[in-house]
């Protein structure tokens, strides 16, 4: 009798422990590479990565990679362009990944190179801003210096690779995006600046022609008049091109204004309809 007794509190045990196991809220981790030199745009800059949870307890596993931009405001609260006010983007991965409702994922944080950004994050030069159009080669040092890097450096799953972010960094992310559909499956496109050289980016939908990549667009109703109608326009002539519901999905987050704290609460959001749960 004492034998059994024994051994179902010891099958209770486990069972019980197997529970706050899985209750148990797990963290990513955070990676860094301080200064990765790009010999197409000539400059360095830091990457940040962040690894989810399990990364280093499960060796088979592989994960798809997300490319975001402006890195310098994702993750670390006092790099941010409004120190305190960053995405939070770790902790939307985590929570989404924890509760299930988002596959496990890499995301890559790269750091724009101060004054160069507006024009590595815009596709066509500007004549009246007489400035923008290097976003090509922006793609390049992603597709053909960082990329192999990272793919090396950690367990991805190569060709399941998206690419985000927000304000001219959601506009870098949408032309590169439709400009190479074979090496970026999806875009995340928050807040982008469809205002670009006369909405230069609604000319391109119109004459994108190939595999048409998952997106994540969205919009703030603080942003003002104008910006709405641009991603509004923006979202219309998707959807003319041929995104279907499963392919595009739009959200406008009334309360949103154009900022890091704004875009933090829709980042979960946005990983979930990227990385849907397998």
């Amino acid at each position: 009798m004492r034998e059994m007794r024994d051994t179902l509190r010891a099958t209770f045990g486990r069972v019980l422990g197997l529970q706050n196991r899985r209750r148990e809220f797990r963290r990513g981790a955070l990676d860094w590479i301080p200064e990765f030199e790009s010999k197409i745009l000539g400059n360095k800059r830091g990457i940040s990565v962040y690894l989810p949870p399990g990364y280093a307890e499960r060796p088979e596993v592989r994960y798809p990679v997300l490319y975001m931009q402006d890195g310098q405001n994702l993750f670390e609260p006092q790099r941010a362009f409004v120190p305190g006010q960053h995405w939070r983007l770790a902790e939307a991965a985590d929570e989404a990944i924890n509760e299930r409702t988002a596959s496990p994922m890499i995301v890559v944080g790269v750091d724009h190179a101060g004054p160069a950004r507006i024009d590595e994050y815009t596709p066509t030069r500007d004549a009246k801003r007489k400035a923008g159009g290097k976003a090509d080669a922006y793609g390049r040092m992603l597709i053909e210096e960082l990329k192999p890097l990272i793919d090396a450096r950690y367990r991805t799953i190569a060709t399941d690779t998206a690419i985000g972010g927000s304000s001219l960094g959601g506009l870098v992310a949408l032309h590169l995006g439709l400009q190479r559909p074979d090496a970026f499956r999806a875009i995340a496109a928050l807040s982008p600046s469809v205002w670009w050289d006369d909405r230069a980016i609604l000319r391109e939908v119109d004459t994108f022609s190939g595999p048409r990549p998952r997106i994540w667009l969205d919009i703030g109703g603080r942003e003002g008049a104008e910006a709405l109608r641009d991603v509004r326009a923006l979202r219309d002539r998707l959807r003319t091109h041929g995104w279907s519901d499963d392919r595009l999905r739009y959200f406008e987050d009334r309360r949103g204004d154009h900022s890091e704290r704004a875009w933090a609460r829709r980042a979960r959001m946005m990983l979930e309809f990227l990385f849907p749960p397998s």
